[in-house]
């Protein structure tokens, strides 16, 4: 099987990232078989191993590691150079990685991906959802579309939505338990717990004034995912944490209410974060702004925030 340099660093990259031949070559449509012979006839060009394989998984050689490494870095530059060639074309063309969150990029940003799809029909679109923020310089996406700060000092950021967050509460709970008047009150109610990422458990935070203010709390019920802690908050089961995101159509319609509105919490803002080291595509450029345009102008947005 004769294949091009760059085909076969592609096609290894794609290996090593997916952690799989029969996952690279369900992307690539390839048969099993076929994927490992070309790994076989890459190796045997190489006279080298690059991947110890078993009947499940495959691990990188220290050899494989090399070559990764430098087939990684050589497919960005090749890709950086097209795209400054291509810097005076006016239509964004070529391969556009995007990675969202599970819920969030399923219900609004893969809509939003079809209607630039259809503006940009030269531009390929892979999208990916995970449920927790990824390595976008290790994991080759071209940006993530998140709520909240990163704690990754290589990328670069562009808000497009800003996005408060408030306690809230169903009426039918306030009514059963009272409504919270200070944040020591807190401690006596059955608060909801979305558990996110490394956060400490059960601890809220909120900014009064020119100062902050934790709070441990405490509930029966607790989850990672932001929907399931919604409808329990709507069940009436206690005392929630939401961005106006979440919670806008369910505050209009008065199935939920805000409690204790003079505490701030920390901001769930929209973000669109994209790696620093090397320039920004045309492609990527045009998506970020393609965003952009359709929270702002309100195409895309939350409802009006009811306290």
């Amino acid at each position: 099987m004769k294949t091009e340099p760059t085909s076969d660093m592609q096609f290894f990259v794609l290996v090593a990232r997916l952690g799989s031949l029969a996952a690279a070559a369900r992307a690539m449509d390839l048969t099993p078989p076929a994927a490992t012979k070309r790994l076989a006839a890459l190796e045997a060009r190489l006279g080298v191993r690059l991947l110890n394989r078993t009947t499940r998984s495959v691990s990188l050689t220290s050899e494989g590691e090399t070559y990764l490494q430098y087939a990684a870095r050589i497919l960005d530059d090749i890709r950086d150079m097209e795209d400054a060639v291509a810097q005076g074309r006016s239509t964004p063309k070529g391969l556009l990685r995007v990675n969202a969150t599970l819920g969030f990029g399923r219900t609004t940003i893969a809509p939003l991906v079809s209607r630039f799809s259809a503006r940009y029909p030269d531009v390929e679109v892979q999208m990916e959802v995970t449920d927790k923020p990824i390595d976008l310089v290790e994991s080759g996406f071209d940006l993530a579309i998140r709520f909240g700060a990163l704690p990754d000092k290589r990328l670069n950021a562009r808000r497009i939505m800003s996005n408060r967050r408030f306690l809230c509460a169903s009426p039918g709970y306030l009514e059963r338990h009272g409504a919270p008047r200070t944040l020591a009150d807190l401690a006596s109610h059955r608060c909801i717990i979305h558990r996110q990422n490394d956060d400490a458990y059960g601890i809220w935070r909120f900014q009064y004034q020119d100062h902050t203010e934790v709070v441990k709390v405490h509930g029966n019920l607790s989850s990672n995912d932001g929907d399931i802690v919604l409808g329990w908050a709507l069940d009436g089961q206690g005392i929630l944490i939401r961005s106006e995101w979440d919670l806008a159509k369910y505050l209009d319609s008065g199935r939920l209410r805000i409690v204790l509105p003079e505490f701030t919490l920390p901001s769930a803002d929209l973000f669109v974060y994209y790696p620093s080291q090397r320039n920004q595509t045309i492609r990527a450029r045009a998506f970020i702004d393609f965003l952009a345009e359709h929270f702002q102008r309100g195409k895309v947005r939350a409802p009006s925030q009811k306290a």
